[in-house]
């Protein structure tokens, strides 16, 4: 069977942005889960990545506020949590969806450990905010006392920022692997994984950073050797001049057309940017195609009639359960 690699975004993950809780998260996930159980019914098998960035947040504010009677946890412990605690509820609801649906797979959820570079310089220069918002002296105080990278957030306050590396490999690559020649379907690469560094002797060790979802998720894909690998975003479809009155929605793009836009600034860093950068680092390692869409849209983008493909070269139509 064909293997898609399907990366869903951690704020879907919230139904009221304003309002957050589990039950919200549950629903949005019944959501997402009809759309992926969809996919199984028409022959993929799949390995299912998520972002966490709401949900980490709430874990960091938690060991926060409880530091003074419990040990604060480093942020790569906080993120294994996350792992965790979606990946219970992605197999619970994604499970219950198959059931229904009569589709007799097995679903394991895989801690994952994604290694990065100790010398990379994102570690210099950390830029990914993390956590709340604080006071000026509080954020003086933290810095302080647990050597925080703080800064000041558009006059909203003060925040912790942490590198994002870049991921270089996923450790449990080859247990990914095995589980997907089994036909089970995987939850893997959480958040982007883990953040761990190999020291001189060979061992692993966390380190207190966030890796970009959808980096590791197509670095992921292309070291099992998906057939296809699908981000889920917010949008139907890619777009260039995005929000002006000559937008274009885009049907595809080559990897080659897909480099020109991101030169041209068409695909700003802190949204669309990496989303596109990691479909076309698969694309160009795999030759297998990537596709970009909303959760809800994925089927009918599987058939051609929505989302943006991102290709190699020439244009070929993937069919449903056929990459």
């Amino acid at each position: 069977m064909p293997v898609a690699v399907v990366a869903i975004g951690g704020n879907s993950l919230i139904k009221d942005e304003r309002h957050p809780s589990l039950a919200g998260e549950i629903e949005a996930l019944r959501e997402t889960s009809a759309h992926v159980a969809a996919m199984l019914t028409r022959g993929w098998d799949v390995v299912l990545t998520h972002g966490n960035g709401p949900q980490v947040g709430f874990n960091l504010l938690r060991s926060e506020l409880a530091a003074r009677i419990a040990p604060p946890l480093p942020l790569d412990v906080l993120g294994a949590q996350t792992q965790g605690s979606i990946g219970y509820l992605i197999q619970q609801v994604l499970g219950n969806e198959m059931r229904r649906l009569g589709v007799r797979k097995r679903i394991a959820t895989v801690v994952t450990q994604t290694l990065v570079d100790a010398d990379d310089p994102a570690f210099q220069r950390p830029t990914k905010p993390v956590g709340r918002f604080y006071a000026k002296d509080e954020a003086d105080g933290l810095q302080a006392e647990r050597g925080w990278r703080m800064v000041e957030d558009a006059g909203r306050g003060w925040r912790r920022v942490v590198a994002s590396p870049m991921p270089i490999e996923i450790i449990e690559r080859l247990t990914i692997k095995g589980l997907v020649y089994q036909s089970i379907v995987v939850i893997a690469a959480g958040g982007g994984g883990i953040p761990v560094v190999r020291g001189p002797d060979g061992d692993l060790r966390g380190v207190e950073a966030v890796i970009d979802k959808d980096f590791a998720s197509s670095l992921l894909a292309q070291s099992i050797g998906a057939d296809l690998f699908v981000i889920s975003t917010a949008v139907e479809r890619v777009a260039v001049n995005f929000g002006r009155a000559d937008q274009r929605d885009l049907e595809a793009m080559t990897v080659e057309e897909a480099k020109r836009y991101l030169s041209q600034g068409q695909f700003p860093p802190g949204s669309m940017g990496p989303k596109i950068l990691a479909a076309v680092q698969f694309v160009e390692a795999t030759g297998a195609e990537a596709l970009i869409t909303t959760p809800e849209q994925i089927q009918r983008a599987l058939a051609g009639e929505t989302g943006t493909r991102i290709t190699g070269g020439a244009r070929e139509r993937v069919e449903e359960g056929q990459a």
